[in-house]
């Protein structure tokens, strides 16, 4: 089983910042591959083409981007298609995340749309999906985040849905205020996934207040086959420490 560790910048780094960090994994996977570990990493748009140069074209380390639009081109201001992502270097889309769906509109229609053109240009698509506060309280996280995955993965066959990787991020975990989750407040809902995509997805990862503390106990959690994380990895430090809880329980 190979357990993913990710990390996405949002909004975050600079082009020398985004340097440096890469510079530093770089070096630091020259002499060291963590076994039984997929690293990736999403930099902001602009640093996507630095990151990619500075890994190299045959880096272990998978590199995406946060968003991408599901034409392949034409009229959309503002807006970058897959194939352009591809162009740049990325291997990973990521779609659904839920601050794309409160503050840009995002749907379970447009993340299907996203997934299916990650997968029509040969990338991974990193599905993001969580429930509320107000979800969680009322008892339908499961039933909640299993409508989200299935809208946005519909009309997939055999082979393209096991090239999907599936971050379960409970909108109440994530970012600077979120509350870090219990093992217990997860068991459910990762048996709920499980029960629907393990062995059939890529990789069922947690997001949500990962640090170095919880980091372990999240991975021990059945189901769980990776992290996706904010803070914690955004200085290097941190995300080679991940890598190695990673390594280790893969180990064991």
């Amino acid at each position: 089983m190979t357990l993913w560790v990710g990390t996405s910048w949002k909004m975050t780094k600079t082009l020398a910042e985004a340097r440096t960090w890469a510079t530093g994994l770089r070096d630091h996977l020259d002499g060291w591959a963590p076994e039984g570990v997929q690293p990736f990493v999403i930099p902001s748009f602009t640093a996507t083409t630095t990151v990619r140069e500075v890994l190299g074209e045959d880096s272990p380390v998978l590199l995406g981007v946060q968003n991408a639009h599901w034409e392949d081109a034409g009229a959309w201001t503002g807006e970058v298609s897959v194939a352009q992502a591809a162009d740049a270097g990325a291997q990973i889309v990521e779609s659904g995340h839920s601050e794309r769906r409160e503050h840009f509109g995002e749907t379970v229609e447009t993340t299907r749309l996203k997934v299916a053109a990650a997968l029509r240009h040969g990338l991974t698509p990193l599905l993001c999906i969580g429930e509320s506060l107000e979800v969680k309280d009322a008892g339908g996280s499961a039933d909640f985040i299993l409508e989200q995955a299935a809208g946005a993965l519909e009309g997939l066959d055999v082979e393209q849905l096991a090239q999907v990787v599936i971050a379960y991020e409970p909108i109440w975990a994530i970012g600077e205020h979120g509350r870090p989750a219990t093992v217990a407040e997860l068991v459910e809902p990762f048996a709920a996934l499980g029960e629907a995509y393990t062995e059939r997805v890529a990789g069922l990862l947690y997001g949500g207040s990962v640090n170095l503390d919880n980091a372990a106990d999240l991975l021990g959690i059945d189901h769980v086959t990776g992290l996706f994380v904010g803070r914690t990895a955004w200085e290097l430090p941190g995300y080679l420490e991940l890598l190695r809880i990673a390594e280790a329980h893969a180990a064991a």
